[in-house]
């Protein structure tokens, strides 16, 4: 007989478990509070946007069926960076319409538009450039944000760039103890330079990437993240961000839930979790408010996929005694934020960008995502009256900063809070002429029904990671021995309260799961965060420096780096590889490969020196030895460095007098 598992929570977290589970064959019942299943991620029916049909004279309003589909609306966007691996993993797991998997409905963007009241917008490529149209493009692109309009001074753009650096080549151990423990406000110097720079790289960057709040989360937390995503824009061929190709649940949850179903997992909609009943040092049961009854339901194990919030309202002394770990949810139950979207329908499409858009002088915080141009295969004339023809998803991430109107948007009317959005976005995108949004295009709108001004209450607000707060998050595997969390607020890899975390979070409670039952089913795959190769000489130097007591500094690495380049034919020898390197399109290719997927230096160094033409030969590999001794002191990587390339030299069977090519490495006095 298989083991039982209950899971509370309906979203990605509980459904993930369930999915695990299920195939791991476990007997899974999940219990969802609302009527609609996904959770945060969820879409849903904007209600009575669909026409109803009569019978003869007489209106038989809602008990009539539908001539078309109410407007598709959502809690807000969603988007997938290329850097999650956990949801679609699971995604690429779950069937749709026969052979194809829900995975394949995810779409590539090719650019993110920085939006300004008044000013033209700047675009950043999601995607590398394919051929030269497409080069030309990102120049152009490129050109627009190192120039004067945008008001950050280059020294500015150093600096930033030094700090991305600084994360890329600090070792794990600092990033956890000490940058955990440092803002990421305080960290790129917001504060201490322009409103431009503010706007940009401590706001506008940080929603896009991350979408959290730069003044309240950790270096570790954004930096780490910023990393992740710098990868994949290095990466040719692939966007770094991709979005489904139609509304969350047709596309994605609903497919999801028959597939579970069809496992033998029992989902409960409109299922109220009202209590964890304990006996000693184990969970009991469950208490259950469900179809107008309460009951307490029983199982092996129990998975809690609830949000932290909620979660706080049921943990009792007798849990806490349990697991004084635990006791830690209540002051992360605090750690919340409102985060919720709109959605304005237009009768005409209209062409803000292909990806998302940032709008930096909002007050509000906006970003959005015209939806209509990736949901090719969604007929819009089925929704609503038959008119619409565009759709553009708003995520409000401020909700205590007033707007244009004077009024924060917590303390607005739900009409208030649409007319502030609505004028924020056409004073970013009605620039220089262009009329993008017209008044008379704008159908219908819909506000997330979470949000009630009355009471001035969000009923799913999303929980940010706070500057040293990763110590009070608790492990998925919990003290108690038939009790296991899978939520974003749990310690995972993922480290931000996303749908990756989620899912991450869930196959951490169900490997607890195999290992307490004694199953043989193999473990759920857990990935950690990229961390390339090539950059591990500067993180063994970081560690060095971390162990004695020392702040981070690169100088050591650098300065043997420099001696490698001023070596005697050492300089044009780095010259003239870069530009063999370079000039060869497979090789880049190969070298961002190396980066994205972390293969091994032999295993690149092989590959790229192997065979006749190959374009780095033995400079690569002086490389590769230089890389196996940076955390010695500056001073050996130096002579090191020196020697590698001396020895590469001296033993190259092409090896000539001065001024003439060796390989692909041509070697010129200096």
């Amino acid at each position: 007989m298989s083991k039982t598992v209950i899971v509370l929570g309906g979203g990605i977290g509980g459904l993930s478990a369930a999915h695990e589970l299920s195939e791991r064959g476990f007997s899974v019942r999940v219990f969802e509070l609302r009527d609609v299943p996904g959770g945060k991620a969820r879409s849903v029916v904007v209600p009575s946007t669909a026409p109803r049909q009569n019978v003869g004279a007489v209106n038989l309003g809602s008990l009539a069926a539908p001539t078309r589909r109410d407007l598709p609306g959502e809690h807000g966007f969603r988007f997938f960076p290329r850097f999650y691996q956990h949801i679609i993993d699971t995604m690429a797991r779950t069937p749709y319409r026969g052979s194809r998997s829900v995975a394949e409905n995810l779409v590539d963007t090719t650019g993110t538009i920085f939006a300004r009241f008044g000013r033209r917008p700047l675009r950043l490529p999601t995607i590398t450039p394919s051929n030269v149209p497409e080069l030309f493009t990102l120049v152009s692109d490129l050109g627009s944000w190192f120039g004067p309009e945008l008001g950050i001074a280059p020294e500015d753009f150093a600096f930033f760039g030094e700090r991305i650096w600084q994360i890329l080549t600090s070792c794990p151990e600092r990033r956890m103890e000490e940058y955990e423990r440092l803002g990421w406000w305080e960290f790129i110097g917001a504060e201490q330079r322009s409103d431009a720079y503010q706007k940009l790289f401590g706001i506008g960057c940080t929603r896009s990437v991350v979408a959290a709040q730069a003044k309240l989360a950790s270096t570790k937390t954004i930096g780490d993240m910023f990393v992740q995503y710098f990868f994949n824009l290095a990466e040719p061929g692939i966007s770094a961000d991709r979005v489904l190709n139609g509304p969350t649940n047709d596309v994605w949850i609903d497919p999801w839930l028959t597939y579970l179903r069809g496992r033998g997992v029992e989902y409960h909609l409109n299922a109220r979790v009202r209590s964890i009943e304990m006996d000693g040092d184990v969970v009991r049961g469950v208490t259950i408010e469900h179809d107008r009854a309460v009951s307490e339901v029983s199982a092996d194990y129990y998975v809690s996929a609830l949000p932290v919030e909620v979660m706080a309202t049921l943990v009792t002394d007798q849990i806490v005694r349990a697991d004084p770990s635990l006791a830690n949810i209540f002051p992360l139950s605090r750690n919340t934020a409102w985060m919720n979207g709109i959605q304005f329908y237009l009768d005409e499409d209209v062409p803000i960008g292909r990806g998302h858009e940032i709008y930096l002088d909002s007050p509000w915080a906006l970003t959005s995502v015209s939806q209509a141009q990736f949901w090719t295969d969604v007929d819009l004339s089925r929704f609503g009256d038959g008119n619409i023809r565009g759709v553009i998803s708003v995520d409000i991430s401020d909700w205590n900063t007033p707007g244009l109107n004077g009024k924060p948007a917590r303390e607005c009317t739900r009409r208030e809070i649409r007319d502030e959005v609505w004028d924020q976005l056409k004073r970013s995108l009605n620039v220089q002429g262009a009329n993008v949004l017209e008044d008379e295009d704008l159908v219908h709108w819909y506000l997330d029904l979470d949000i009630d001004p009355m009471f001035k209450a969000d009923a799913e607000p999303l929980f940010v990671n706070l500057v040293d707060t990763w110590r009070l998050r608790p492990q998925a595997v919990t003290a108690i021995p038939n009790l296991f969390l899978a939520s974003d607020y749990v310690q995972t890899f993922t480290d931000l309260a996303t749908m990756e975390a989620a899912n991450e979070a869930a196959r951490r409670a169900v490997n607890g799961i195999l290992e307490h039952s004694g199953s043989d089913a193999p473990p759920c795959r857990i990935w950690d965060l990229h961390e390339p190769e090539l950059l591990e000489p500067w993180r063994a130097n970081d560690r060095v420096r971390y162990r004695q007591g020392l702040p981070w500094d690169d100088t050591g690495v650098r300065l043997g780096l420099s001696a490698l380049a001023a070596l005697y034919r050492g300089a044009s020898a780095l010259e003239a590889s870069i530009v063999n390197v370079v000039s060869s399109a497979m090789s880049v290719e190969d070298l961002l490969s190396y980066i994205r997927t972390g293969e091994s230096r032999s295993e690149l160094v092989q590959r790229l020196t192997s065979g006749p033409g190959a374009p780095s030969g033995e400079l690569l590999r002086a490389f590769a030895t230089l890389a196996g001794t940076a955390a010695s002191p500056a001073e050996s990587v130096a002579t090191s460095a020196l020697e590698a390339l001396a020895s590469a030299e001296r033993n190259s069977p092409n090896a000539g007098p001065p001024g003439v090519t060796t390989g692909n490495v041509r070697f010129v006095e200096p």
